[in-house]
């Protein structure tokens, strides 16, 4: 099975018709771990799709989103990035190359889980837990080092 077939077959799990250019997107989003905005899909299928417009892509991602397929990131309040990864993670934004990483750490999540009866007050239900770290990631604290 392609992978192509594979995203679309994604999409349908998630009762989202799947089109050429959605399936497109949802591929770039999955493949491409930096968390990327909107904007950076557009600019990057639309060399390939050359019918594909901002509002597709905007509008297709708010769609993902609603429908659970992909989570908004929302790390900094003047943008938006998208990661198909919807499993609870925490996510470590560069403050020096911008670049938005992953980092799994099912033990930080199961400390909250097991506490959060004593986190929130009585009568309220969570429904996500969202982290954010800011810091210099390896590569640019290696750059720093030379």
């Amino acid at each position: 099975m392609s992978d192509d077939l594979i995203y679309a077959k994604k999409l349908e799990e998630h009762g989202i018709r799947p089109s050429v250019q959605r399936t497109a997107i949802y591929r770039y989003i999955s493949e491409n771990k930096v968390h990327p905005t909107a904007d950076t899909v557009y600019m990057a299928l639309s060399p390939e799709y050359p019918t594909l417009s901002k509002t597709t892509v905007y509008n297709t991602l708010h769609l993902f989103s609603q429908k659970n397929l992909v989570r908004n990131v929302m790390i900094e309040s003047d943008e938006i990035r998208y990661d198909a990864d919807t499993s609870d993670h925490i996510h470590f934004k560069c403050t020096k190359c911008q670049k938005v990483f992953d980092i799994f750490n099912k033990d930080f999540f199961t400390q909250i889980e097991e506490n959060k009866i004593q986190t929130v007050p009585a009568g309220f239900t969570v429904k996500k837990i969202e982290f954010n770290v800011w810091g210099i990631c390896t590569e640019c604290g290696s750059d720093c080092k030379k």
